[in-house]
């Protein structure tokens, strides 16, 4: 088995997983006593809580609390953020302020009544105007979702580098542009899972939770919880089901359940159901970029003026704005241009707030950029492979300092250029699009060239401060990684590392690593991938975030590892007569160099270290275990001029792609894709390998299918992968993936981060492309084939109303589209005056609708009815309230209703007609129902088909009802057998 770093080895973690005996956070043992919590969440995207009643819930079997923001109020305090207003709790108080926001925390024995009394908490609200468009948020005037903030813009800096203005006023052409990228979702297989514990006597909270870190979200969640670092134990599971950024939004979940335990006395588990991952866990927040470019006419930027407008959602949560400054540095890209203006602004709205989603504000930056750097090819018709190479920072600049401050490390772009337009046969495709396009067909090229960074500057949030805010609240700079190495008296070494992994190879890695240094094959090394913090070192920079595994864990691994041979060597010196630096570690033996017959086997160099510690050279500790933190120099404070090198290393990436599309049906294919990285040296190819497929995959997702999509009202859209589309096997065509290594100086072995690239370029890369084909000035994200139709068409021509319609319906529902509108007819073996009367009958009613517990007549046609009701993989309470209104007996009726429960609200209104169709009646139905919350985002098909088998559930039961009344409502005798049949079966007709 290789062993040597550089080489590809079968990876340690794979037997355990593809057996089955991987140990997820669910997975593992829970204390006897354990109580399980459901989370109640808001259905409104915007109310002020007018009442939240407990009290039924409370009295539920098994139920041991019922707990509500205020109740976090007294025990807890906010959870800081950068910017420092608002700030919030873990529970809504007062005002809710996004679909999905949690609003109470039910605990029990059991998970089962948990959510059955979770449906039983009772809110009352009074809507507000939802804002979800950021532009429209950030307007002076808006009204402040947080009204105690005044504003929905929460931070507005503005940065200036050379002399971008005189530069623009002097340019030959000034070009500009405004791109919108998109939420998306990081969409893992394993949700979110935390179990807390709250031991009283000691003051501490102990946690298991599958968070990812960054750990500066551990001092956030001591302060919440009142209590010092030291009483906040965090612990993770040894396998992790995916992350994508998403579990680092855990945090806000991991206060929750402390505070439950804390309440009931006792240990809380809580598991994330799918539904709330996609409402509520928090996608990647939405960028709207201007960009305005002094060019040449050859193409090349001399000026770069970018107005980003960010939208974080309804709450700041921490590290936020992260996206918007952790490539500050870097907001030139892979470009030389030298005068640079940036403003930088963060706006609130009623959406989920946003959190950390792989690429991490890259994607972001780089659809700006790369399309720009297309728009400029269009319009000075100019190659857009051309304006690219022009505009590509020299060889032999490196280390170069970008304008903002970025120090990138070592590259050589033009030769990745090169090779990636040879090798991934650039000529061959342009041959393609000249025949597609003589026959007619649809086909395009893209281009990107980005920069992507590895370990970030723990100190890059502090650009958004002033110079003067700065110096107030002293230098934030720097990263610390952190591993342990350690020898026991066997030989036997172990290894734990500071950053968790979530599924990318991190413990093959370390072993490789480890074992090149001591001599040994890397089976031989046992790596723990679960961390705690009582027992680890660990820093504010600890986790898996930011590409900062192969620069700075394995840094920390190796100068751990190395620190130990040292030690061993001079203890084996005395045994070999040698000099320590004379001494090789290799297939398990220490030997002078020159002469491999002098030898000691390494274990028993290492036994006698922890049996003869007398025997120690002097100096020398008696203790085989390292521990090693390490921290490059280079990640320095922001200077006064707002320079900041935001990250480590920055490796480049160079994609370029076909596309053809399909004229009659919009379809895209991807004719090839290839993508070109240097990352430095390559610490295990195969990984590498699929780390960048893997981010391929993930950027195909945002490219094509992935719509994060909000109705008017703020209920997502997108709440199942029915409608929230990711790519699959059948729909993925495997890239190109070629390497140039120029290693990085700053590492101790050369590698940069690697594994986000493809969620920056792959985006971008294909709209140019789509652009180049559909000869487009603006595309948008998704590029679905709807998408692409009404480029090529026109958007779609509105649904003709029904007859009526319009006068029907209240100027709320004629300002949106209802979510759910249907008709069918229904025929009941009973004459039409049964059939009305039963109609306006109460206590006919409650016997036939479905799920019904409880209804009664509040008034003249006026009803109260509760009913437990399941659509698909959910199930809730609703509370509605109905009229029967423009009643003409015995033809017609007109049914109002609006509903609220654990699932959400709808609002709505449905009307029947009565036509007599032999010895029968048969009912024509029509409904259009408005829904927000959970129901709203289960996907349009299932809802669709869910509410048509409850009306026929209700109509069949009340035919039912019928046959079997007496006296004047009874079905009407000689009815067929047949026909009898096919009522009981909901059939009728």
């Amino acid at each position: 088995m290789a062993q040597a770093v550089g080489e590809s080895m079968l990876r340690v973690e794979d037997p355990a997983l593809l057996t089955g005996t991987a140990r997820f956070a669910d997975d593992l043992p829970v204390a006897a006593g354990t109580l399980y919590a459901v989370v109640v969440r808001s259905s409104e995207a915007h109310a002020e809580i007018l009442t939240l009643d407990t009290a039924e819930a409370l009295a539920m079997p098994g139920v041991e609390a019922v707990i509500t923001g205020e109740e976090v109020a007294r025990i807890s305090d906010p959870l800081l953020a950068a910017v420092k207003r608002p700030e919030g709790y873990c529970l809504a108080i007062g005002r809710l302020r996004y679909v999905g926001e949690p609003l109470a925390i039910v605990v029990a024995r059991s998970r089962y009544e948990a959510e059955d009394a979770a449906e039983l908490v009772r809110l009352e609200t009074r809507p507000l105007p939802p804002l979800l468009d950021p532009v429209a948020a950030a307007e002076e005037g808006a009204a402040a979702i947080h009204p105690e903030v005044g504003s929905n813009v929460v931070h507005d800096r503005r940065f200036r580098y050379g002399d971008p203005e005189a530069v623009l006023g002097a340019a030959d052409r000034v070009i500009e542009m405004t791109v919108d990228y998109p939420r998306v979702l990081p969409c893992p297989i394993e949700g979110y899972v935390v179990v807390a514990d709250y031991r009283a006597g000691d003051g501490i909270y102990d946690v298991l939770a599958n968070f990812q870190g960054p750990y500066g979200l551990h001092t956030v969640m001591a302060r919440a919880l009142r209590v010092p670092g030291n009483r906040l134990r965090l612990r993770t599971p040894p396998c992790s089901g995916g992350s994508f950024g998403a579990k680092l939004a855990i945090f806000t979940n991991i206060v929750m359940m402390c505070l439950a335990s804390r309440v009931t006395g006792k240990p809380v588990k809580w598991v994330e159901d799918r539904l709330e991952h996609l409402v509520a866990s928090g996608s990647g927040p939405n960028r709207v970029t201007r960009l305005r470019a002094a060019v040449t006419g050859e193409g090349v930027v001399e000026a770069l003026e970018l107005d980003q407008l960010e939208d974080y959602g309804a709450w700041m949560r921490a590290p936020m704005p992260g996206p918007l400054y952790r490539m500050h540095g870097a907001s030139s890209g892979a470009y030389r241009l030298r005068h640079l203006a940036i403003r930088n602004r963060v706006v609130l709205t009623n959406k989920v707030p946003a959190s950390l989603v792989r690429g991490f504000g890259g994607p972001q930056l780089y659809f700006a950029l790369e399309r720009l750097m297309q728009r400029i090819a269009v319009e000075l018709a100019l190659d857009p492979l051309e304006v690219v190479r022009r505009n590509l920072i020299p060889a032999g600049s490196f280390p170069y300092r970008a304008p903002a401050g970025a120090l990138y490390d070592s590259g050589d772009y033009q030769a990745a250029v090169e090779r990636a337009v040879e090798e991934g046969g650039l000529a061959e495709l342009r041959r393609r699009r000249v025949e597609a396009r003589a026959a007619g067909r649809l086909y395009g090229i893209g281009f990107a060239a980005v920069v992507e960074p590895g370990m970030s500057n723990m100190g890059y949030l502090s650009t958004l401060l002033s110079p003067e805010q700065r110096a107030r609240s002293g230098p934030k700079d720097g990263a610390i990684a952190s591993a342990t190495v350690e020898i026991d008296a066997t030989g036997s070494v172990s290894v734990t590392a500071d950053s968790v992994p979530q599924g990318q190879g991190h413990r093959t890695v370390l072993a490789q690593i480890v074992g090149e240094v001591l001599g040994l094959p890397p089976e031989d090394i046992a790596v723990a991938a679960e961390h705690d913090t009582g027992r680890e070192a660990w820093s504010v920079a600890a986790g898996n975030y930011s590409s900062r595994f192969a620069g700075a864990t394995a840094s920390a691994a190796h100068l751990a590892a190395t620190r130990l041979r040292d030690r061993m060597a001079r203890l084996a010196s005395q045994k070999l007569n040698a000099e320590p630096e004379q001494l090789v570690f290799e297939g398990g033996r220490i030997f002078a160099r020159g002469n491999p017959d002098n030898a000691a086997a390494f274990y028993r160099v290492a036994g006698s270290l922890h049996w003869s510690p007398g025997s120690l050279p002097e100096g020398m500790p008696p203790s085989l275990r390292e521990t090693a933190h390490w921290s490059p120099p280079e990640l320095a404070p922001p200077t006064e001029a707002d320079e900041i090198n935001t990250s480590l290393t920055y490796g480049f990436v160079f994609d370029f792609c076909g596309v053809e599309i399909d004229r009659s049906t919009g379809r895209l294919t991807i004719d090839r894709y290839v993508t070109m990285h240097d990352a430095g040296r390559l610490l295990h190819p195969a990984i590498a390998e699929g780390q960048i497929v893997g981010s391929y995959v993930q950027a195909l997702g945002a490219s094509l299918y992935e719509d994060y999509a909000y109705g008017s009202d703020g209920s997502l859209l997108a709440g199942t992968f029915a409608d929230y589309l990711l790519p699959t096997a059948p729909e993925v065509r495997d890239p190109l993936v070629l390497h140039l290594e120029t290693p990085s100086p700053f590492t101790r072995l050369g590698a940069k981060g690697l594994g986000e690239g493809n969620n920056m370029s792959t985006p971008v890369c294909i709209a140019n492309a789509v652009a180049d084909a559909l000869d487009l000035a603006e595309v948008r994200l998704p590029i679905t084939e709807d998408r692409i139709n009404a480029w090529l068409s026109g958007a779609e021509p509105p649904r003709p109303e029904r007859p009526g319609a319009a006068a029907r319906a209240t100027p709320e529902r004629r300002a949106r589209p209802a979510a759910l509108s249907g008709r069918n007819s229904y025929l009941i073996a009973a004459d039409r005056a049964a059939v009305w009367k039963r109609l306006l009958d109460p206590d006919a009613l409650a016997a036939v609708i479905p799920g019904c517990r409880r209804f009664e007549q509040q008034g003249e046609r006026r009803y109260l009815a509760e009913a437990v009701v399941r659509v698909g993989p959910i199930r809730g309470a609703f509370t509605a309230r109905l009229e029967l209104c423009d009643l003409e007996e015995p033809e017609s009726l007109r049914i109002l209703g609006e509903a609220q429960g654990a699932l959400g609200a709808a609002r709505g209104e449905g009307r029947l007609l009565l036509v007599e169709e032999g010895a029968g009646t048969r009912i024509d139905y029509q409904y259009d129902i408005d829904l927000s919350g959970k129901i709203s985002s289960v996907g349009s098909r299932l809802l669709e088909g869910a509410s048509g088998l409850l009306i026929r559930q209700f109509l069949a039961g009340f035919a039912r009802q019928l046959e079997t009344a007496e006296g004047p409502g009874a079905a009407p005798a000689g009815r067929s057998p047949w026909r009898r049949l096919l009522a009981r079966l909901g059939l009728g007709r």
